[in-house]
């Protein structure tokens, strides 16, 4: 196989938006390129340290009879992703943050802006649907889960040396068929025949 640079690419957002919030049961993207159902709702930006795929896969391993290993069997396994909300005014980000049962939006009126009131709570937060696009000049990178869950938010600072912004964690459960989440990734090269 030889080295190929369209095979090199960076994590940039769409300049249309990186992270796309909807509820469960909304119509999940079936590919790469197709658009987006009407119920998600953009994220807006996203911290300069971009999206952290991470997660877990924990193992054990069998021993016979004199030390050696005849099988390893898998105990579990997690996806994560991480990343920072830097829209703090977004009311989509709110409800993703707080639960959307926690937040009451009043629309900008001629004597006061759009006015969000959130009550924090220690409920735990609903699941809802996440789809990331990345792009890179002609490459495109975009991953859909149909479950997640933010399973944890960081702290939260208000100074003036900084935006606010709230560092989530977020669990993407199985489907039916065991798929957590789906990628595609189109290196943009078209066949020239």
């Amino acid at each position: 196989m030889v080295n190929t640079v369209a095979n090199v690419a960076a994590g940039k957002p769409l300049a249309s938006g990186g992270i796309w919030l909807a509820p469960i049961g909304s119509t999940a993207p079936t590919t790469v390129t197709a658009a987006l159902d009407a119920a998600y709702k953009s994220a807006g930006y996203i911290g300069e340290d971009g999206v952290t795929e991470g997660g877990e896969r924990s193992t054990t391993k069998i021993k016979a009879w004199g030390g050696d290993v005849v099988k390893v069997v898998q105990d579990e396994h997690s996806l994560t992703y991480t990343f920072r909300f830097i829209e703090a005014m977004n009311g989509d980000v709110l409800e993703a943050v707080y639960g959307p049962d926690n937040v009451t939006t009043t629309e900008a009126t001629v004597s006061t802006g759009t006015i969000h009131q959130v009550q924090v709570t220690g409920e735990s937060l609903p699941h809802f649907q996440i789809v990331f696009e990345i792009k890179d000049g002609d490459n495109r990178i975009r991953i859909s889960a149909k479950d997640v869950q933010i399973t944890e938010v960081g702290e939260i600072t208000y100074s003036d040396g900084d935006v606010i912004g709230y560092e989530v964690t977020i669990e993407c459960f199985a489907d039916g068929n065991g798929v957590k989440a789906t990628k595609w990734l189109d290196n943009g090269v078209f066949d020239g025949a």
